[in-house]
């Protein structure tokens, strides 16, 4: 890295998870191992092969907007919206040039629920009952306008789609656009609302998803001989990204430093990672590179982990690669066993668990990991945290088409 690069600060976090509706509720449960995962509330899942997800509890929209914009709002804006009002407490438009702070907000799939409502009304009632609002609702990019529109942010303002790296894309571009000097600040992060018929049907016909519809609470199991596939949930994890100097000036507290970002793409297959897990030992590896820190120094590593069978043998082996001998020193753990798999937003969810790690000095536990794959042989921290004077972490995240993404973080001193 430049020693005249600018340094990129996190200074602002919110998160709206199955674990919890804040930060700090979300992170508790996460911490504690207790499950956000149970069976499906949203419709009747009962013709699934899988009836389980972890849906965000309690939510009202009504907190962050008029009855009128929460009927032409699709969840997964109103998901963002209520993080990015987190992450963006104590910061004033008085204490930023709006000009020069962006909004980056990556969703893998968008408004699939707006979707599908419009499309039953246009075959039950024609083209001319669509709303008018369906296209803003649905597409992709509305979280990062409606969230840029709410606060003011005149900055770089666009959407990321990259499937399960949607989040992890957002937040490392919103790094690149602060350390190059196109922006001082930037929300960056991602946010998934897909719990929903078609969605679901979907992810069952590709058999990723698991059927431990008696057990939801132990059905997200990264890592274990006995997973049977991922449990899809939902939510938004936004954070503030700032330049150093200016996080100073306006006399913010700051949480972590992120120092580096490994981007790569597999070229291999829709679905399943390569074999060997190049794509991901390339994007560790750059990342790493990037921050200028050894595998050796990297204390935490938050795995992709989503409990199919092909990520936790693939991811397992890449990391291995990756950190050989200095694996020791590196604890791993997937978030994703409590949380379920935030699809999109994932990524942004599990970079906030890592700056609440490197906080506090602890490591958040894999739940139900009980009969650790031989394949999947890591320095697992497993059922319970682990207390540990954290220095630098690294997150990993992958998704369908190849896409691999994974994000150094340090402590700030």
């Amino acid at each position: 890295m430049s020693t005249n690069a600018r340094r990129v600060v996190v200074t602002g976090i919110g998160l709206v998870s199955p674990c919890g509706n804040s930060v700090e509720e979300s992170w508790g449960n996460i911490l504690s191992g207790t499950s956000g995962i149970d069976r499906i509330t949203a419709f009747d899942a009962s013709d699934y092969a899988s009836q389980i997800a972890g849906e965000v509890k309690n939510f009202d929209p009504l907190q962050f907007m008029d009855k009128k914009e929460a009927r032409r709002t699709d969840r997964s804006v109103q998901l963002a919206l209520a993080a990015a009002t987190e992450a963006m407490q104590g910061i004033s438009k008085e204490s930023c040039s709006t000009e020069r702070f962006g909004t980056i907000i990556g969703s893998g799939i968008g408004g699939i629920k707006t979707f599908e409502e419009q499309h039953s009304i246009l075959l039950e009632k024609g083209p001319s009952r669509i709303s008018p609002f369906f296209i803003p609702m649905m597409i992709s990019d509305m979280a990062a306008g409606q969230v840029s529109i709410r606060f003011g942010l005149k900055g770089p303002n666009f959407g990321t789609v990259s499937a399960c790296a949607s989040g992890g894309h957002a937040i490392s571009d919103a790094f690149m656009y602060i350390r190059s000097g196109l922006a001082d600040a930037m929300l960056a992060g991602g946010t998934e609302a897909t719990i929903s018929p078609m969605a679901l049907g979907g992810f069952c016909s590709l058999k990723a998803l698991s059927t431990r519809n008696d057990d939801p609470k132990r059905a997200s199991r990264p890592f274990d001989k006995d997973r049977d596939g991922f449990v899809m949930s939902e939510g938004s994890g936004i954070i503030v990204l700032e330049e150093l100097e200016h996080a100073k000036a306006r006399g913010a507290t700051i949480l972590a430093e992120l120092i580096g970002v490994g981007l790569t793409g597999d070229a291999y297959h829709i679905t399943q990672p390569v074999p060997g897990g190049m794509g991901a030992v390339g994007a560790m590896k750059m990342a790493l590179e990037f921050a200028g820190v050894d595998p050796g120094e990297v204390d935490y590593i938050n795995a992709h982990g989503t409990s199919t069978y092909h990520n936790d043998r693939v991811e397992s082996e890449a990391i291995r690669a990756v950190f050989g001998e200095a694996l020791d020193g590196s604890k791993v753990s997937s978030t994703k066993s409590v949380t379920g798999h935030l699809l999109g937003a994932a990524a942004a969810l599990e970079f906030i668990a890592c700056v609440k790690a490197i906080i506090e000095g602890v490591i958040p536990p894999t739940a139900n990991l009980e009969n650790l794959d031989p394949e999947c042989e890591l320095n697992h921290v497993t059922n319970k945290p682990e207390k540990c004077d954290l220095g630098i972490a690294l997150s990993n995240s992958f998704g369908f088409g190849g896409h691999n993404v994974s994000l150094v973080l340090r402590k700030y001193v």
